[in-house]
């Protein structure tokens, strides 16, 4: 099946090619040196043998649980098609793009616990709880908005390969996993402190509620800005059990800057948004305006960044991170003209990718660097 020596297959499926094919009414499996044998045996090692080969093939091959031998261990079967479905799950939200707003994050709360004065109690287990929050907020966010814009995705010539409208992934899973996200989130705001716990449900609502946004707003670009923007701001109180309007310089530039870059992102949809009846700005202004708009948003993140800096009094190395953060900037939008958006994924993946590890890292630098 699909050119690779399964670990199990029904009768009549093409084990190697179209060549090699199982016996009638057999089950088979494949054990080295190349014999085909009939049955799954009831021998243990030969079970998590199996069971090993059917996950691989499942997980990696993209390979239906409908395509393996009934007559498998169960659990196994299960177990691979458990794993899959949360593989393909990942790469619905792209989970690895958690890392555009997680250093924001990790800076707001590494800024609360320099004003508390870098205790060093529970330090760790706040930490991995911000994480575990912004993580599964986001994750929740994300599923919910794939939910809702299936019909949407199905229509649009980019996004009709994603797994809900290719049929990849069943609806009932991703809602299943939206709460799942959803109750973690709840979880770990409540293993922060009470605060936390208290303000999550509102929290939960706002990153919700941005994919609604473009049924009726231009501005939906600043929606989605917010609902990341929060997270800094969310950090401090869960690791000072109060906000501090300080942070809220944070929480304009994080913003500022995914609004922009989603500007960026949304004008390989121009067409599609005017003919779907769908908000956006490039859709509002047209592309060479909206390109504008988000040079405008950048720019105005960094006035943000330096406020913050100011009011932290923080020292050189959180000035040289601003100035790394300008200059991926201006690389990003270097990448884009209104004529040739080809270089979009460069502009939104790699670049956005670079603003936020820098900032962290020189940040980072000088919060430690600073201790005392």
């Amino acid at each position: 099946v699909r050119n690779i020596i399964p670990w199990a297959c029904p009768s009549g499926v093409s084990l190697v090619s179209a060549s090699i094919r199982a016996p009638s009414g057999n089950c088979t499996h494949w054990k080295p040196g190349g014999r085909l044998e009939p049955q799954f045996k009831s021998k243990k090692m030969n079970t998590r043998a199996t069971a090993a080969g059917v996950m691989f093939r499942i997980l990696y091959n993209s390979v239906s649980v409908a395509d393996v031998c009934a007559s498998g261990p169960p659990r196994a079967l299960m177990a691979a098609s458990a794993l899959r479905k949360l593989w393909l799950t990942l790469e619905m939200i792209r989970f690895e793009h958690s890392i555009f707003a997680l250093p924001f994050a990790l800076t707001g709360g590494l800024l609360a616990w320099r004003e508390l004065g870098f205790p060093l109690e529970g330090l760790g287990w706040k930490l991995l709880w911000i994480v575990v929050c912004m993580v599964s907020a986001r994750s929740a966010a994300m599923a919910f908005n794939r939910i809702l814009d299936a019909d949407i995705d199905a229509r649009n010539p980019r996004t009709k390969g994603r797994h809900l409208p290719a049929g990849l992934l069943s609806m009932s899973f991703a809602w299943g996993f939206t709460f799942v996200s959803a109750g973690l989130f709840l979880v770990g705001a409540r293993a922060l402190n009470p605060l936390s716990f208290r303000l999550s449900p509102l929290a939960l609502a706002v990153v919700l509620f941005y994919s609604y946004t473009k049924r009726f707003t231009s501005l939906s670009h600043i929606v989605l800005g917010f609902a990341l923007g929060i997270a800094p701001s969310a950090a401090w109180i869960a690791m000072a059990g109060s906000l501090d309007p300080r942070i809220l310089w944070l929480t304009a530039a994080v913003t500022l800057w995914t609004a922009g870059f989603d500007v960026i992102y949304s004008c390989q949809d121009h067409a599609f948004d005017c003919d779907a009846g769908l908000h956006s700005l490039p859709a509002r202004f047209g592309i060479a305006k909206a390109l504008w708009l988000a040079r405008a948003m950048h720019m105005a993140m960094v006035a943000a960044l330096v406020a913050l800096v100011m009011a932290f009094g923080l020292g050189a190395a959180a000035w040289t991170g601003i100035a790394a953060v300008v200059a991926v900037l201006i690389w990003e939008h270097s990448l884009v003209r209104a004529n040739d958006l080809s270089r979009v994924n460069a502009a939104f993946f790699t670049a956005n990718g670079y603003v936020s590890v820098l900032f962290f890292v020189f940040w980072s630098i000088d919060i430690f660097w600073n201790r005392t």
